[in-house]
């Protein structure tokens, strides 16, 4: 059914009008224009399309925008702050934690959730918390190397 639907997205309100059974990926990425969220497998079983809602990572592919509707929703692209990337940003840069990058939002994300559910995970945490989400290059030790990294910054006082 259509109809109009309000999201908070990265801090910012929106009324969108459309059919509320529209996957919130393709709202993400046709009507406001936020593309770091991915399009992978289209079943929710990749990761390429997760995002955050009310601090927790879902699969945009599969989450119908009303859903999210008078949530808070959290993309890839509000996740640095005044200019400065988030510390799990960082970390995969510094470690080198991906190749062509298509995976790598829905892997930031996805360790996000993780890391607002719990902030000192142990890497077998990390592990069973990010076996979800593929990465065809393997970058798989460098991305757990990160989230380990970045969940050291986090746990050093810098903000989450």
């Amino acid at each position: 059914m259509v109809r109009t639907i309000r999201l908070t997205i990265n801090g910012r309100t929106h009324e969108i009008e459309t059919d509320d059974q529209r996957a919130l990926l393709w709202v993400l990425r046709e009507d406001l224009n936020l593309t770091g969220t991915k399009f992978g497998c289209g079943m929710g079983l990749c990761g390429a399309c997760t995002v955050i809602v009310d601090r927790q990572a879902v699969r945009s592919c599969t989450t119908p925008v009303s859903a999210a509707a008078g949530k808070h929703v959290l993309t890839i692209e509000g996740l640095a702050t005044d200019g400065q990337l988030h510390p799990l940003q960082q970390a995969f840069l510094e470690r080198h934690a991906f190749q062509c990058g298509f995976c790598t939002p829905g892997m930031i994300m996805n360790a996000y959730g993780l890391l607002l559910q719990s902030p000192n995970p142990t890497r077998q945490e990390i592990l069973d918390a990010m076996e979800g989400n593929l990465c065809r290059c393997g970058s798989y030790h460098r991305i757990v190397d990160a989230i380990e990294e970045a969940a050291a910054r986090l746990r050093g006082g810098k903000q989450q």
